[in-house]
């Protein structure tokens, strides 16, 4: 297991090759991330459009800023989430915004009810991307195909010990998500790794 100040060599090396201005590096870097930044941000702002608005801003900014990535503090992945998260919010809460101040329908509440429910969703899909496939599978089985933990381990040729302990696992991430949304700063989830 990685240590926590010995961030992975990918992640170092990638870093490195941004701050050169490597342009082969940002397309690398695009598409090993485009579809968790593209999927996030649409989670959140749930418009196709803007997602790609954002996507396209989200790896303007790595480019622009790759000194900004601290390996020592966790997983370009992770850095990567937390950043696209972080911008689709604020373009949530801005255009929201912007819709209530021409006298659209709702409240400043209503508003940070959505931003929440939008960050607690986002979280949730970022953390069944990332969780382990045997994690990820059992979940599948058991929510998608409505399978039970004897089905689940027929399914993955498993034992049942084995299947329960997975599902349990799947969920028990799952049920960070929540967590992870601070009622102090809505819409900021420290599980991504802290600020961007």
């Amino acid at each position: 297991m990685a240590k926590r100040d010995v961030p992975p060599r990918w992640d170092r090396k990638m870093q490195q090759r941004l701050a050169r201005g490597e342009a082969a590096a940002l397309g690398e870097l695009y598409d090993r991330f485009a579809s968790l930044v593209h999927g996030l941000a649409h989670r959140v702002l749930d418009d196709e459009r803007a997602a790609d608005h954002l996507t396209r801003d989200v790896f303007a900014h790595v480019w622009e800023h790759p000194d900004a990535y601290d390996p020592r503090q966790g997983p370009l992945r992770t850095w990567i989430a937390a950043l696209t998260h972080r911008l689709a919010v604020q373009r949530l809460r801005a255009t929201e915004t912007a819709a209530l101040a021409r006298g659209g329908s709702g409240s400043v509440e209503e508003l940070e009810t959505k931003v929440r429910h939008a960050s607690v969703a986002a979280r949730a899909d970022y953390i069944v991307q990332s969780m382990p496939a045997p994690l990820r599978a059992a979940l599948e089985l058991a929510y998608f195909q409505r399978r039970d933990y004897r089905q689940t381990a027929a399914d993955l040729g498993v034992t049942e010990d084995e299947a329960r302990r997975r599902l349990r696992l799947g969920l028990q991430l799952l049920s960070t998500a929540r967590e992870a949304v601070s009622p102090g700063a809505p819409g900021t989830p420290p599980g991504y790794g802290g600020a961007a």
